[in-house]
């Protein structure tokens, strides 16, 4: 990194920093409860830790009619852009991180399912939401509020609080109730076109989204309207995958897949893999998205096929192979080569998350190390 680089990141970092402190102070100032019908006799959190972004309800607007081109018209794009990628029964669809940077909820349905398409920037959570709660569909939007960083979305129907990284009701009507993951991966536009080429890409409503809004964000000591201690065994902005398996809470560093791309692994008795490989850049380095540093992607599998046959996975020359029948599999858990071409491992929900946020809503988690 020349020097000029460095300095202009050192400047936006501090820059940053100051405007946490503001926002911080103007948000603890401020009554987040304030103008909301929300049941606040029912709350699971302490609220005292629910402090306000600074934003009015909505204030960043969700994408509630989400338009879609094809993969092959998306120029706007390139291989290496960040996107949400969501395949339910044939309908696949990517949302790039350019887009959801600046609206953080999209309220979609796919394939008949209807689904919250959600990012928060200041934790780099990237997580997909069923939007059905007992018979009712829920609109969610942006809280204006946040907990440890994390965005709070509300509903519409109850104005329920709802964490983003967790899906957990916190505050109202649905308090307890968990909103149903639905699996999706954070990959490079050039890995979904390569799987999906009659895949559709969100078209933000606004215009001008290769812009990061928040410059530098992902090398800052400081996390953005954050309280309460830092866990101290990585770097704050460090990215971990994250996971719960059973009631164990686990996670691995993008810095330890980066040197070890496969890692076989068994968690509360179930046999995993986890697969990183290079070509997604950060959402939330440089100014240009698309001229960020590459960071990768990386996903979580259960290596029990159907069968019950356990296989064990190692990185041969950039591709996974299983050392059972030297099958060659790709990112995405599909074996494209060998004896077992055309199966497809099991994905188990894990997403990227800054660590900071992953070890405040989870404490205990165990974090992967390379011995």
């Amino acid at each position: 990194m020349n020097k000029r680089k460095k300095s202009f990141k050192d400047l936006a970092t501090l820059v940053l920093i100051a405007l946490a402190f503001i926002v911080l102070g103007q948000g603890l100032f401020q009554d987040p409860g304030s103008g909301w019908k929300t049941d606040f006799d029912k709350a699971a959190i302490d609220m005292d830790e629910v402090i306000s972004g600074g934003v009015p309800r909505d204030g960043i607007p969700p994408i509630d009619n989400p338009i879609f081109v094809e993969a092959a018209l998306a120029l706007e794009l390139s291989p290496q852009s960040p996107v949400i990628a969501l395949e339910i029964e044939g309908d696949a669809r990517a949302y790039p991180l350019e887009v959801l940077t600046r609206h953080e909820i999209v309220n979609d349905i796919v394939n008949g399912t209807p689904v919250a398409v959600t990012f928060c920037p200041l934790c780099n959570s990237a997580v997909v939401f069923d939007r059905r709660v007992a018979d009712k569909v829920l609109r969610f939007g942006v809280s204006g509020n946040l907990r440890y960083s994390d965005l709070i979305m509300w509903d519409d129907l109850t104005e329920t609080w709802w964490q983003q990284l967790t899906g957990e009701a916190i505050v109202g009507h649905y308090r307890g109730q968990v909103l149903r993951m639905i699996s999706s991966q954070l990959v490079s536009f050039e890995v979904f076109k390569g799987r999906y080429s009659a895949g559709k890409v969100l078209r933000g409503p606004l215009g001008g989204y290769g812009r990061n809004p928040y410059i530098g964000y992902d090398s800052s000591p400081e996390p953005f309207l954050f309280k309460g201690p830092v866990d101290d065994r990585l770097f704050a902005t460090e990215r971990v995958l994250g996971a719960v398996i059973g009631d164990q809470a686990i996670s691995y560093a993008f810095s330890a897949l980066k040197k070890r791309p496969v890692v076989n692994d068994s968690v509360s008795d179930r046999d995993i893999v986890i697969f990183w490989q290079s070509g997604a850049v950060s959402a939330l380095d440089a100014g240009d998205i698309d001229s960020s540093k590459d960071v990768g992607m990386a996903l979580m599998y259960d290596r029990r096929l159907p069968s019950d046959q356990a296989l064990s996975f190692r990185h041969d020359a950039g591709r996974f192979v299983d050392e059972e029948t030297e099958s060659v599999w790709n990112i995405w858990g599909e074996a494209t080569d060998g004896p077992l071409a055309g199966r497809r491992l099991s994905q188990l929900q894990a997403y990227p998350h800054f660590w900071f946020a992953w070890a405040a809503f989870y404490p205990e988690t165990i974090l992967y190390s390379i011995e």
